[in-house]
C-alpha cells in the first residue's frame, strides 16, 4: 500500500474560519435550469465542466452549498429538513475557461437567486485526534534526499478478514515526511481505521522539518474485527513507545457554514428519453473458455469502452442497480437464468470530472471517467430495444422486519441539527467503540423520524431484508446505535474446533441493539418493499 501525498485531501479544523460568500455584484452563469433530479442507482452527487457546460446531477442543496463554498459535508449544518432529501440537476452554461473558484462564485449567486439561500460561518466543536509531542520524540531528522510518503511494508501486510488466522503487527514506514503529512496520511490507512474511525488527526507537535521513522503496531479496521497475533499493540501505544509522541482524542473548534434560510426553487423540465450506448453489441459467452471471467461481471476501460458478463436476469439487475437480493425479482422466465451473456459497448466519457483526483480509475459513481447510472441507464435501453423488455419498480409484501415500540429510549431531536445520518457518536461525544472493538460500527441520526430511520437502515445494509415503521411514532429524534458488522456477528456465533458453544465476546447484533439502545423492536414479518416486476422479456436478443 502506497500513500502518496499529492492525492491527501486535509480538512482544516482551526477555530474562526470564515467561509467567504459572492457579493451583489458577483459573475453569475451566462444561463442556468434547475430541475428535480430523476430516480438514481448511484445515491452521490456527480458534477462536471467541459466545453462550456458546467452540470451537477443528483445533487441535495448541502452538496450544492458544500460544492460553492467548497467544504466537507458535515461542515454544512441548519436549515429546512428537505435539504439533504430532495435531489435537483443543474445544469449551466459557464465560459470555457472558468477556474473551479470562478465557478463556485457563480454556484454561489445561483443558489442565493434560485433557492433563496442565506448562509452565515461558524463554529462547532468536533472530535479529532491530535499528535502531541513527548519529552523524548524518537525521530530521525530526514536529509531530504528520498520522496516524501509513506507505505505499509508489504512483508507485514495480509488481507484483513474475519476468520482465518491471527494477524500480525503491520508496519508503516515513513521517509521525509513531516508531522502534519503524518497527520493527512494516517486516517487513510487501513489497518489504523479500527483505532481511529472517521476522526481526523491533527498535527500537534510543533516539530518542523522532515523525519524518517516506522510505525509498529496491530492492525484494526473499522469495519472488520481483526484477531490479532501475540500480544496487542495498539496504535497509540506504538505512538508513545516506538515515536516518543503521543495520539489523543480531543475536541477542537471546526467552522462550520450555517443555513439560515433556504426555500426550493421553481424545478422545471422534465427527464429527457433514456440515454444510449454510442455502440454496443451482445454475444453468449463460451463456457468451455478457461480465461473467461466469471458471468456477474463488470468492467470499464478507459475511454468508456465497456464490458458486462451476466444472465439475462443479472443484466436487468444491473440496469436497474437494484441494490437487494433476487428475491425481490419477479417474472421473466428459467431463460434468463443462462447462457451467460458478453455485452461490449462504448459509453460517453465525462473528461473533466469535478473532484476526481485522477481521470483513470475508480471514483464512487464515475470509473474511468463513465458515470455509472448514465451507463445504466444505457443498458436498460439497449435491453429494452434487443430483449424486447418491459419492467418495473413497485411496492409489494416481502418478508422483512417492522419496528415496533417496546420501550422507546428515544432522545427528543435537537431541531438546530442537519437531518441526516453519519457514521460517529451523537451529540454527547461518546464513542463505546473505543472500548468495544467488536463492535466497530456506529451511526447517528439526527432529527429524524422512525420512518426516515428505518428508510436509512435499508441504505446501509443493502440486500438483507427490509425495514419499515411500524411504531406509530410521529416525532422526531437524535438516535446513536452501536452494532457489530454481520461477517463478526457470523463468526462470533460460531460454535469453537471442539463444537463448544462461542464465549460471549461483545459482538452486538444489529436487532439487538435497535432493542437495547433504543428500545425498538424488530419483528419478522411481511412488510412492504421494492421489488422489480418483469412485465415481458424475450429469451434472446435480436440479431446484432
Amino acid at each position: 500500500m502506497r500513500l502518496s501525498l499529492q492525492y491527501l485531501v486535509f480538512l482544516s479544523l482551526s477555530a474562526g474560519a470564515a467561509f467567504a460568500q459572492s457579493s451583489p455584484a458577483a459573475r453569475k452563469f451566462e444561463a442556468a435550469e434547475i430541475r428535480a433530479s430523476a430516480p438514481n442507482t448511484m445515491p452521490q452527487m456527480r458534477a462536471f465542466f467541459g466545453g462550456g457546460r458546467y452540470e451537477l446531477r443528483n445533487a441535495t442543496l448541502a452538496d450544492l452549498v458544500r460544492t460553492a463554498w467548497n467544504v466537507e459535508a458535515d461542515q454544512v449544518v441548519g436549515g429546512p429538513v428537505w435539504v439533504d432529501a430532495d435531489r435537483f440537476d443543474v445544469m449551466a452554461s459557464a465560459p470555457a475557461g472558468s477556474t473551479p473558484g470562478a465557478l463556485r462564485t457563480m454556484l454561489q449567486a445561483l443558489l442565493q437567486d434560485r433557492f433563496q439561500l442565506a448562509v452565515h460561518s461558524g463554529t462547532r466543536d468536533r472530535l479529532a485526534y491530535a499528535i502531541t509531542s513527548g519529552k523524548k520524540p524518537q525521530l530521525e531528522k530526514a536529509d531530504g534526499a528520498e520522496p516524501g510518503d509513506c507505505r505499509i511494508d508489504p512483508k507485514s501486510s495480509t488481507p484483513l478478514s474475519v476468520g482465518g488466522p491471527p494477524h500480525p503487527p503491520v508496519t508503516l514506514v515513513c521517509r521525509n515526511i513531516t508531522m502534519a503529512a503524518l497527520a493527512m496520511t494516517l486516517p487513510l490507512v487501513t489497518e489504523a481505521t479500527g483505532y481511529l474511525f472517521n476522526y481526523p488527526v491533527l498535527d500537534r507537535t510543533e516539530l518542523s522539518g522532515a523525519w524518517n521513522f516506522s510505525l509498529r503496531w496491530s492492525p484494526q479496521s473499522m469495519y472488520v474485527f481483526v484477531q490479532t497475533a501475540g500480544e496487542p499493540i495498539t496504535l497509540s501505544d506504538a505512538f508513545e513507545k516506538q515515536l516518543g509522541l503521543k495520539l489523543e482524542r480531543v475536541k477542537v473548534p471546526a467552522p462550520v457554514l450555517v443555513i439560515d434560510r433556504a426555500n426550493r426553487p421553481a424545478a422545471g423540465g422534465a427527464p429527457g428519453a433514456l440515454p444510449r450506448f454510442e455502440v454496443a453489441d451482445i454475444r453468449p459467452t463460451d463456457p468451455d473458455d478457461p480465461a473467461g471471467p466469471f458471468c456477474n461481471n463488470v468492467r470499464i476501460d478507459p475511454g468508456g469502452r465497456v464490458r458486462i458478463y451476466d444472465t439475462l436476469r443479472g443484466l436487468i439487475w444491473e440496469a436497474w442497480g437494484a441494490p437487494f437480493d433476487f428475491g425481490r425479482f419477479i417474472g421473466g422466465s428459467k431463460g434468463m437464468d443462462s447462457p451467460c451473456w458478453l455485452v461490449l459497448a462504448k459509453a460517453p466519457v465525462e473528461e473533466h470530472a469535478l473532484g476526481v483526483t485522477s481521470p483513470a480509475g475508480w471514483n464512487g459513481p464515475i470509473w474511468n471517467g463513465v458515470d455509472l447510472n448514465t451507463m445504466r441507464m444505457m443498458l436498460r435501453s439497449f435491453l429494452m430495444d434487443r430483449f424486447k423488455l418491459e419492467a418495473h419498480m413497485e411496492d409489494r409484501m416481502i418478508d422483512g422486519y417492522a419496528l415496533t415500540a417496546a420501550k422507546p429510549k428515544l432522545k427528543a431531536a435537537n431541531p438546530a441539527n442537519h437531518p441526516g445520518c453519519e457514521e460517529g457518536p451523537g451529540d454527547d461525544g461518546k464513542d463505546p467503540r473505543l472500548t468495544n472493538p467488536m463492535a466497530s460500527r456506529l451511526i447517528t441520526c439526527r432529527n429524524m423520524t422512525v420512518a426516515q430511520f428505518a428508510q436509512e437502515l435499508n441504505k446501509h445494509f443493502p440486500g438483507s431484508p427490509p425495514f419499515v415503521d411500524s411504531t406509530g411514532l410521529t416525532g422526531r429524534y437524535d438516535m446513536t446505535i452501536n452494532f457489530s458488522p454481520a461477517g463478526v456477528i457470523t463468526a462470533a456465533s460460531a460454535p469453537g474446533a471442539d463444537g463448544a458453544a462461542a464465549e460471549p465476546n461483545g459482538a452486538i447484533s444489529l436487532i439487538d441493539a435497535l432493542n437495547g439502545q433504543l428500545g425498538l423492536r424488530a419483528q419478522s414479518r411481511k412488510v412492504p418493499a421494492p421489488v422489480l416486476v418483469v412485465d415481458h422479456v424475450e429469451d434472446a436478443p435480436t440479431a446484432n
